[in-house]
């Protein structure tokens, strides 16, 4: 089925909502025909443009890799199913290693580190059908609890930026609780 043949969403549900839904109902309205997987990548790519600059969230924002995966999502609905993310707009802490994409862990020592192949994690995300929007900002090689990164800012609590983002994670954390993703990776370095 290609894209063209995707009919528009219902009018009422807006991009924010869209933004805010789980992975099941967007699943749904994929399979559905409801929503493209474009449209959804676009939404949450207009909410990163709208809001990144005030919240620090993604180090590397994939704006042309995720629009063009949404395309080839869209393209293959129905024909190949890649799994239960296929089509979803996914955000990945910037310490898991994304073939072609730099991977700084936080850290301005690896600004320029391009991995030659994806972590383990990101191939599965990538075999079930994600679409990798971006890499999102970190404690400083995921060693500390604030997000307060002296290299690329401190990632701003959405609710309240007087306060941080908390975790070495924080940018994923704020990632998904602002709607610039549907889902992100995190980690625990200290077990």
């Amino acid at each position: 089925m290609c894209a063209r043949h995707i009919p528009k969403r219902h009018a009422d549900m807006q991009d924010v909502e869209l933004c805010y839904s789980s992975i099941r109902v967007l699943r749904d309205l994929l399979r559905r025909g409801e929503v493209s997987s474009l449209e959804l990548v676009q939404a949450i790519l207009a909410r990163i443009s709208s809001l990144n600059a005030k919240l620090n969230v993604y180090i590397t924002v994939l704006a042309d890799e995720a629009l063009e995966a949404a395309r080839r999502c869209d393209a293959e609905l129905g024909v190949r199913d890649h799994g239960p993310l296929h089509g979803i707009p996914v955000a990945l802490k910037d310490v898991y290693d994304t073939r072609g994409v730099r991977t700084t862990a936080g850290s301005k020592i690896l600004a320029d580190r391009v991995p030659d192949e994806d972590a383990t994690a990101v191939a599965l995300l990538q075999e079930a059908g994600a679409i990798i929007v971006g890499k999102c900002n970190m404690h400083e090689f995921a060693y500390g609890v604030t997000t307060e990164n002296p290299h690329y800012g401190t990632t701003h609590n959405p609710w309240n930026q007087n306060r941080i983002a908390g975790g070495s994670s924080g940018g994923s954390a704020v990632a998904v609780a602002a709607g610039l993703c549907i889902a992100a990776t995190g980690n625990d370095s200290g077990g």
